[in-house]
């Protein structure tokens, strides 16, 4: 399998990490987003979005779009939860995270840190709403450990990706203490070198 991605890139991010957590072999291959690595004529042709993450299973079968990849590479797996309706949860996070989360934690961290616009010059609105994201989650974060009940979902993979990295959107994660909880015991769970 080929991963054809940007580790700028949270979304890219999720999916290296459930294959190194599930121990999925794969080849990372580098497509660097700002310089329009995904609108050469050959990566077009495996995905016609021009976006990263696009993964590229053994047999050709292309796949794109972050959540629809990992949901496909963890199936089986404990990070998809047996109960149905757990796993109808765990998408609702998943389809939240891209819809409500995304947008705004994500968009504002890439102003800030690769276009290097200041807090102030952030979109008043889009901060707004990162921050009701954030709010949604630290209020279930105060019911359970992990998004989706007491065990690692492909929920908190999701989300993990830039919410870990808010403050490089201007966001402040000191004022929401279940989220910082969380951080630290997602990022134990993956394995992974807490974010700075």
């Amino acid at each position: 399998m080929k991963i054809y991605g940007d580790d700028k890139s949270g979304n890219c991010l999720k999916v290296k990490w459930v294959c190194d957590h599930l121990a999925l072999p794969y080849t990372w291959i580098d497509v660097d987003i700002l310089k329009q690595e995904t609108r050469s004529a050959d990566f077009l042709r495996m995905n016609s979005a021009g976006q990263v993450p696009t993964v590229v299973l053994d047999d050709g079968r292309a796949l794109a779009q972050s959540n629809a990849i990992i949901r496909y590479l963890a199936r089986g797996s404990d990070l998809i939860p047996s109960d149905d309706f757990a796993a109808a949860k765990m998408d609702e996070w998943l389809f939240w995270e891209q819809y409500s989360h995304e947008p705004y934690i994500a968009v504002c961290r890439f102003q800030m840190r690769y276009l290097g616009k200041s807090a102030s010059e952030l979109d008043p609105e889009k901060v707004r709403r990162g921050h009701a994201a954030l709010a949604r989650m630290e209020q279930q974060l105060a019911l359970t450990p992990f998004l989706v009940g007491e065990a690692l979902s492909l929920a908190d993979v999701a989300l993990l990706a830039y919410t870990r990295l808010a403050h490089e959107g201007g966001f402040d994660l000191r004022g929401y203490p279940a989220i910082g909880r969380w951080i630290n015991e997602a990022e134990r769970s993956l394995g992974l070198a807490p974010a700075r």
